[in-house]
């Protein structure tokens, strides 16, 4: 017969994944913010951290054991896989080998900004999902300097050959910059909408996936992500999708 598995006290395996001391765990299970398997965890609660899906205010929280969350600034002429055939580095050289994590999500061999590494399947399952609506904001440099209808027709939605482009926020931050966010996940997305409005992109960088970003990590660098930044993404994969347009820059 197969071993039960070791159950946790639930404020044991809550301050583990960086929720506070055991006891502002504590307080939490006893504010009723904590629920397990969909009902409102009381004190004294033990899971199985492996198979148990434990809720903080409604956000899935991290409670797995041996999850790592990387943010990771990727250079331009990086690959976004696991391994190249063609011997080139991946985004996978960069990091710790152990424990194996895979990349949520592509970027093209170009394009320069912020990927997350994980070996959490199920967040990556929803930050993928084209469903989730979860927005990702790039700094493109064009050839040229959009005119108000080429940034009109950007975040209204473009034509491409695999159908029309959804709303976007697309700001003009100086001549040939752009802020572009969007929340699809097509292949190229960014670079054919550009090239469908005429002004094709010289260089793009991811700078924001959700409400994480970072400025200051530099080409080629890691680091972990923070509890809140976890927090974040967990927020953005149930928000719906509904793009405002900001005003654009001068």
């Amino acid at each position: 017969m197969t071993a039960p598995a070791a159950l946790d006290r639930l404020q044991k395996v809550l301050a583990r994944a960086g929720y506070g001391s055991r006891r502002v765990c504590e307080d939490l299970i006893a504010e009723q913010r904590v629920t397990v398997n969909g009902q409102v965890a009381t004190l004294g609660d033990r899971v199985d951290p492996s198979t148990a899906r434990v809720e903080v205010d409604g956000v899935l929280a991290p409670i797995a054991q041996d999850l790592v969350h990387y943010l990771f600034n990727k250079p331009s002429g990086v690959v976004t896989t696991a391994m190249d055939p063609q011997g080139r580095k991946t985004v996978l050289n960069f990091v710790p080998a152990t424990p194996r994590v895979f990349p949520v999500g592509r970027l093209d061999l170009m394009t320069e900004g912020l990927l997350i590494l994980t070996n959490d399947g199920p967040l990556a399952h929803d930050l993928m999902h084209p469903s989730r609506g979860v927005e990702k904001e790039y700094l493109a440099q064009v050839v040229g300097d959009p005119q108000p209808a080429a940034i009109r027709s950007l975040r209204e939605g473009v034509a491409l050959d695999d159908g029309m482009t959804a709303p976007a926020k697309v700001a003009r931050v100086s001549e040939s910059l752009l802020r572009i966010t969007i929340h699809e996940g097509r292949n190229r997305q960014v670079r054919r909408m550009c090239d469908a409005v005429g002004h094709p992109i010289e260089r793009l960088v991811r700078t924001r996936i959700g409400g994480v970003g970072d400025a200051a990590l530099k080409p080629g660098q890691y680091r972990e992500l923070t509890l809140p930044e976890l927090t974040r993404l967990a927020t953005a994969v149930s928000r719906d999708p509904g793009p405002s347009e900001p005003r654009e820059a001068k």
